[in-house]
């Protein structure tokens, strides 16, 4: 009965880091590379850095200053939630106590890890090259007694699993609601700063509202032109609403009127009144053409007027 019992203590035990650590990944826009957590990390800090760890994970999983951080195939990721989504950080902005954590630390180490002090920090300067290290040069190189506190855990992210995990346009709401830390870091503040502006861009973008949501307008009415027909046939006039339209024929107001061409030798242009001369209009009696141009009256009638 005892053995039945330590054999089945074993297989608990051993089964429930295995829940803990079924996948771990992440997840990126066309990139995944594994990170898949169904439930909240169990993090513990490591001693003499603001930094935590999850010991129960066979993967490089750290929190630092209110954000999670993972270093996975060469890259490192960050993520405000504990399963992403998660974002590249290159080299030259991660943060220096990130950059800090000791190489026994890391759950999952790459291979050239091999060799170097458990107890001492990866040398990124080997792996990364020259141009980085000058770069960023004295990151090795700090104060242990005055190491600043760690952030306080998000533990109430514990109670999002599963299918409760939050949406990614949910995720910030609910940070802001829970957890009112604010990172110190100038580097992961940036970060955190940056993270919901990145998000937004995905979002599909907002087009201009139709015409018809911009306000209500007169419907057309049956057989009439299409109003960008109507605005081709009739284009706009530059006189302002409600003033009169003076014809192009006839000068302004005020303006000098256009000289008419002089009279030919021997000729003399009929009088009308004010206006110019107008042409005969059809269909008007000859009663009324002789009355109008007496100068156009046929032969009878000027020998008649010979003879008296």
């Amino acid at each position: 009965m005892r053995y039945v019992i330590v054999v089945l203590w074993m297989l608990c035990w051993s089964a429930s880091p295995a829940l803990a650590q079924v996948s771990v990944g992440i997840a990126l826009p066309g990139v995944s590379i594994g990170i898949n957590l169904p439930v909240f990390p169990d993090l513990v800090r490591v001693p003499g850095y603001p930094v935590y760890y999850a010991p129960r994970l066979n993967s490089n999983f750290f929190f630092y200053d209110g954000m999670y951080w993972v270093y996975e195939r060469d890259n490192w990721y960050a993520s405000s939630w504990y399963n992403g989504p998660w974002e590249y950080v290159a080299p030259e902005y991660v943060p220096l106590f990130v950059l800090r954590i000791p190489v026994g630390y890391y759950r999952n180490p790459p291979a050239y890890f091999r060799g170097w002090r458990s107890d001492a920090p990866p040398r990124w300067g080997e792996h990364w090259g020259n141009d980085w290290q000058r770069n960023r040069s004295g990151w090795d190189r700090w104060n242990r007694r005055s190491v600043p506190a760690p952030a306080p855990l998000p533990s109430y992210q514990r109670q999002y699993s599963g299918e409760r995990y939050p949406r990614v346009e949910q995720q910030q709401q609910l940070r802001n609601e829970k957890y009112r830390y604010q990172p110190h870091d100038s580097q992961v503040r940036q970060r955190y700063q940056e993270q919901p502006a990145q998000r937004s861009q995905e979002q599909p973008v907002q087009r201009a509202p139709a015409p018809a949501q911009r306000g209500p307008q007169a419907a057309p009415q049956e057989g009439s032109p299409r109003p960008q027909e109507s605005q081709r046939a009739n284009p706009p006039s530059s006189h302002p609403q409600g003033s009169p339209v003076v014809p192009r024929t006839q000068p302004p107001q005020g303006a000098a009127p256009h000289e008419q061409p002089a009279p030919r030798p021997g000729t003399e242009a009929p009088q009308h009144g004010r206006g110019e001369a107008q042409p005969p209009r059809a269909g008007q009696g000859q009663e009324r053409d002789r009355a109008e141009h007496p100068d156009r009256m046929g032969g009878e009638d000027r020998g008649q007027d010979r003879n008296r």
